[in-house]
């Protein structure tokens, strides 16, 4: 069996690196206690896998990763023995247990909804809002691997409104074909209020969604 867990990156971590999340993961899990399944040959590894990771700088509401077991545990003494080894700032709010040949989040894995609170340059970057809409193309440069490409994200903005005057909300396409990170969506609204670069903002990701934009954690 393995777990679909659920956790929370509070803002006071949000500098935090992908890796240095996991290792955390790994080292909570490790004291836990829990039946965790690790990797073969000479230098083991525990596996568990992260949806899709956050960037540095943002928070997390409902993240999502999965922990393979090697003997089954109910879901709440596994969210008992995870909770006591995770720093408060990092709790898990839920688990949900799966068989072994239930799809990894990564795969079920479409788009995510965002909050991003303005600090500065608030008025007209929302004020630009209605604009940037109508347009039938967004042009933003995406830097891949392979260097700087041009790369069309209206058709990865599923939703994006104003929430009030400070603070906006999106659903943006997350997914292995097609994915719009925040940061972009920021530039082209900043190019379309007039100023020469984006704001200072905060940022979280508040959900991650699979078909339908259902919640990825109940799929």
């Amino acid at each position: 069996m393995k777990m679909y867990v659920v956790f929370e990156k509070k803002p006071r971590l949000r500098h935090i690196g992908h890796l240095d999340l996991m290792r955390a993961m790994q080292r909570a899990l490790r004291r836990s206690g829990l039946p965790v399944c690790f990797s073969k040959g000479f230098n083991p590894h525990l596996l568990l896998s992260f949806a899709a990771p956050l960037s540095v700088g943002m928070a997390g509401l409902r993240e999502v990763m999965e922990v393979p077991l090697s003997s089954p545990v109910s879901e709440a003494e596994f969210l008992q023995k995870i909770n006591r080894a995770l720093p408060p700032e990092l709790p898990c709010i839920g688990v949900r247990a799966v068989d072994d040949q239930h799809a990894a989040p990564m795969a079920l894995l479409q788009a995510a909804t965002f909050e991003i609170v303005f600090e500065e340059q608030a008025a007209p970057m929302l004020a630009a809002v209605p604009s940037l809409l109508q347009k039938q193309e967004i042009i933003c440069i995406r830097k891949t691997k392979s260097g700087e490409k041009p790369c069309n994200i209206r058709p990865m903005i599923y939703n994006l409104v104003v929430a009030d005057e400070k603070t906006l909300r999106c659903t943006l396409a997350l997914c292995e074909s097609a994915t719009c990170k925040p940061d972009l969506l920021l530039e082209a609204l900043a190019r379309e209020a007039g100023l020469e670069s984006k704001p200072r903002v905060m940022m979280t990701r508040t959900q991650l969604l699979g078909d339908a934009f259902a919640p990825l954690e109940s799929l």
